[in-house]
């Protein structure tokens, strides 16, 4: 039995300017608090079902400081996570370029942020579920 590692590497993050660009033009979104949450089906060599983004806004936070201790717990949220968003995604076979951006002008404590993570990859898999349904 293999044991799964709570890892986030560098073919996990979105990196691709195209992509990214690509991502907030022509991309599905939902608002699950405190994400708004953008998504598009990629295609991908990697062996990663989600490449994932994560914005804070400097218009919220100026401080940078603030902005990376935000993006340092949404990833830790994540990487803790993520486990089953990949199982349900490598089911229907289908890669995914997300964009996680943090909406709140505070700074939440990181079982608030976690919540956040875990409701929002819930509906991610749902809708990308329905959406395979559909065709």
């Amino acid at each position: 039995m293999e044991q799964q590692r709570f890892t986030f590497s560098k073919n996990e993050r979105l990196c691709s300017r195209t992509t990214i660009q690509e991502l907030f033009t022509k991309g599905q979104s939902f608002v699950k608090y405190p994400f708004r949450v953008s998504y598009i089906p990629i295609e991908s060599g990697d062996d990663v079902p989600i490449q994932l983004l994560i914005s804070v806004s400097k218009k919220r936070f100026k401080r940078a400081n603030k902005r990376n201790r935000v993006k340092r717990l949404v990833r830790e949220a994540y990487r803790l996570n993520k486990l089953d968003a990949y199982s349900q995604l490598k089911d229907v076979n289908v890669h995914l370029a997300v964009a996680f951006v943090y909406l709140p002008s505070e700074l939440l404590d990181f079982a608030s942020v976690q919540k956040g993570v875990k409701k929002a990859l819930k509906k991610l898999t749902d809708e990308v579920r329905k959406n395979e349904e559909k065709e």
